[in-house]
């Protein structure tokens, strides 16, 4: 599995596998919600410009992303995504793993997520990695449920 920063020519892609990643869930979603959670090209064009994403790779095969925003002395995870074919494989880990090490090379005190409650699979490997639940919102995406994870990190 190979790990690295999205270039800006792949930000169809890391949309393609944020589409692949949460059609299943799409019907627990508002419209307005999947749309948000499944950005378009340029919009993750423009995500690139907020933050890195680094996406996974297995076999030349984008398999999984994840973006995070600095806000503060917090790193903000969003867009962390896994295609159907490779969960299970520890992609979700190695992701967290290097968002974690980022958060720590800029002195960050916390990383946060906003994540929906039938996410399961994802509230999962969140709450092995050491998130907790807050209650910070948001607290809804356009309709769809929301609630916020953190974990306390300190720099070294």
């Amino acid at each position: 599995m190979q790990l690295r920063l999205a270039e800006s020519e792949e930000a169809s892609v890391v949309a393609a596998v944020l589409l692949k990643s949460f059609v299943e869930y799409k019907a627990l979603y508002t419209d307005e919600g999947f749309a948000a959670t499944t950005p378009s090209g340029h919009e993750v064009l423009e995500r690139l410009k907020a933050g890195p994403i680094w996406v996974a790779a297995h076999q030349g095969e984008m398999v999984g992303t994840a973006s995070a925003v600095l806000k503060g002395d917090s790193l903000y995870i969003r867009g962390m995504a896994v295609l159907p074919l490779a969960r299970g494989r520890r992609v979700g880990e190695l992701l967290l793993d290097r968002i974690e090490s980022y958060g720590i090379e800029n002195s960050c005190r916390r990383l946060f997520l906003s994540t929906t409650p039938f996410l399961d699979r994802a509230i999962r490997l969140y709450e092995l990695f050491g998130f907790v639940r807050t209650n910070e919102g948001p607290h809804s995406l356009f309709g769809t449920p929301l609630f916020t994870m953190e974990k306390l990190i300190s720099s070294k």
